[in-house]
């Protein structure tokens, strides 16, 4: 991991085209302005994160819902 200190209107770049600029630092966070592709996806890691385990409780219901089915109608016979 790379690790950098920068100051409110400064910039990094992420190789030819995505640019990170400190927009405003304050005592519980720091504002930051992305200007990447729009072919490139920027994410907030805990929208991320948030959207698998919903994805997992979501594969879970119908997991249990198909088990109950299953319970519920007799095998067929040929």
């Amino acid at each position: 991991m790379l690790v950098l200190s920068r100051r409110v209107g400064e910039r990094l770049m992420i190789g030819d085209d995505i640019v990170i600029t400190i927009l405003e630092v304050r005592s519980d966070g720091v504002r930051l302005g992305i200007d990447a592709p729009r072919s490139i996806a920027v994410n907030r890691a805990e929208v991320i994160d948030a959207v698998k385990a919903a994805n997992l409780a979501a594969t879970a219901a119908t997991d249990a819902a198909v088990d109950t089915l299953r319970r519920l109608v007799p095998p067929r016979t040929p």
